[in-house]
């Protein structure tokens, strides 16, 4: 275990509960509990609400539940009932003085969020934000389903490729200083084109930049390259690497390309295997270590038109 590491989030949970008032069990002079808060909280979004659900989503054991729950019921925020469909399940509601001690507590919680975030810049408070998506994505529970999206790159998404690359696959891999070059002149020949047979897609997984992909000119002006293949670590395992190929491929293919090549490396083991279940075949390899280590450098092919090619 590292003992820095420790003693940064120690510090990191020290400076958030002083930010947002929740030290013990809130502010002395606050009406409710912030336990009481998230009961109502959770009741307004769900109404009637199983106990067994409410303790699970508040982690609270039952002795504490109970104890909570009738302390609402004597204040006349709550009523508990038994299910309908199943007696040994107590269904929790809020009353009217329940829902309108929620919509007091919900607008006082927006006034002070809103005073918190209105002391920084729109710039700060956009870093803030991501920060905070970043912190549940690594310790929440994560969505089953995120909402994938494609998009054509907007001011600042070039430089991002160019930093991922580098620190992704200098993590990874340990691709040094050459390889960044490499993606940078890349990214600097594609900005500088105004050519209809090229593009750029930028993935966002849930509005968070999470991989990138591009279709340029080769050396043949009838094949398509497929270069910056990138996944954040959080995008994997949702298929956002074959929606970019497929994405890639399919324009290459609508743009009239006869052929799609691309180059990669024999340890990037996913990335081949996205690239050979698109249709892409290995036809040479070659050795080198410019990038540091010493790797096969591979140059994969996928045939558009073998015979007459369409006119575009």
């Amino acid at each position: 275990m590292n003992n820095d590491r420790v003693a940064e989030v120690r510090a990191f949970n020290r400076l958030y509960t002083g930010v947002i008032g929740v030290l013990d069990e809130g502010p002395a002079d606050a009406e409710y509990s912030l336990p009481e808060a998230r009961v109502l909280f959770e009741l307004a979004h769900q109404d009637p609400l199983p106990v067994t659900d409410l303790r699970k989503r508040l982690d609270l054991d039952a002795g504490y539940a109970s104890r909570l729950l009738a302390r609402l019921e004597s204040r006349g925020l709550i009523s508990r009932t038994r299910s309908d469909e199943d007696a040994r399940r107590q269904l929790v509601r809020p009353t009217a003085a329940g829902r309108d001690a929620f919509a007091v507590l919900n607008q006082r919680s927006t006034e002070q969020i809103g005073g918190l975030l209105g002391r920084f810049a729109d710039e700060d408070q956009e870093r803030l934000l991501a920060a905070m998506r970043t912190i549940g994505d690594l310790v929440g529970e994560r969505r089953r389903d995120p909402v994938l999206v494609l998009r054509p790159p907007r001011p600042g998404d070039l430089g991002w490729v160019v930093e991922r690359h580098g620190a992704l696959y200098g993590r990874e891999y340990g691709f040094g200083l050459r390889f960044e070059g490499l993606v940078a002149g890349i990214v600097a020949d594609f900005a500088a084109r105004d050519d209809p047979g090229q593009a750029f897609w930028i993935a966002e997984l849930d509005g968070e930049r999470a991989g990138s992909i591009a279709c340029t000119r080769g050396k043949d002006a009838d094949t398509a390259k497929l270069r910056l293949l990138l996944l954040e670590p959080s995008a994997r395992g949702h298929g956002v690497g074959k929606r970019l190929v497929t994405e890639c491929v399919s324009f290459a293919k609508a743009h009239g390309y006869r052929a799609m090549e691309l180059s990669t490396v024999s340890i990037l083991t996913a990335a081949r295997s996205i690239y050979r279940a698109a249709g892409f075949e290995l036809v040479r390899e070659e050795d080198f270590d410019d990038w540091g280590p010493k790797l096969t450098d591979e140059t994969w092919r996928l045939e558009f038109y073998r015979g007459v090619r369409p006119s575009r």
